[in-house]
């Protein structure tokens, strides 16, 4: 019997799921739940080359250097390695190739993959033959994953994960519900430990 479905809105370029994934594979280690990553469109409106993390905050009240080494020391104290990141990317291709390798053995690896090839070494998730490495950097076949970036299949799988992220509501990520029960933020563990608790008792 499987356990406790928790479903993730997330994106791959944002850090506070990054930080709120690397806590759901901790919550795994201790309890029997079953992650769905649902996928959210963070920042639509991003080019294939990118752009700076001054272009997306433009005419925000937002410090980037300051928010960088506030985001590296929440890293570090979570264990998580953590670039410097300087672009943001359009990550919807991510999104398609996540949707296609987690129907596949093993597929489930993209999802971290994804979160270090960004984080770590700030690639760029809109180009394809980044994309196909990382899916290979996981055991994943190459030319499938290819394929993948060009399948209407998975284009409609993600398509419909934005549409109910917004009919569920969700503005922001990570957002996690598990049986009708919603936490939004990269919340720590212990809190997420007890959304898992409480839903298994509704």
């Amino acid at each position: 019997m499987s356990g406790t479905v928790l479903e993730v809105f997330s994106d791959y370029v944002c850090p506070w799921c990054y930080l709120g994934y690397a806590r759901v594979r901790q919550l795994r280690e201790s309890h029997d739940i079953d992650v769905r990553l649902v996928h959210f469109p963070l920042h639509l409106e991003t080019p294939d080359e990118g752009m700076s993390l001054e272009q997306l905050f433009a005419g925000r009240s937002v410090d980037v250097e300051q928010m960088q080494e506030r985001m590296s020391a929440l890293m570090r104290a979570e264990g998580l390695e953590y670039g410097d990141r300087t672009m943001t990317y359009n990550s919807r291709r991510a999104q398609q190739l996540a949707a296609w390798a987690v129907e596949r053995e093993g597929g489930d690896a993209i999802h971290q993959a994804l979160f270090t090839a960004y984080f770590v070494d700030g690639v760029n998730l809109a180009v394809v033959d980044h994309l196909v490495d990382i899916a290979a950097s996981v055991g994943l076949d190459p030319d499938q994953a290819r394929q993948s970036l060009r399948s209407p299949r998975y284009r409609a799988m993600v398509s419909a994960d934005w549409e109910r992220s917004r009919a569920a509501g969700v503005t922001g990520v990570p957002t996690f519900v598990a049986r009708g029960r919603e936490l939004v933020g990269a919340q720590p563990l212990d809190v997420l430990a007890e959304l898992i608790v409480q839903a298994g008792t509704s």
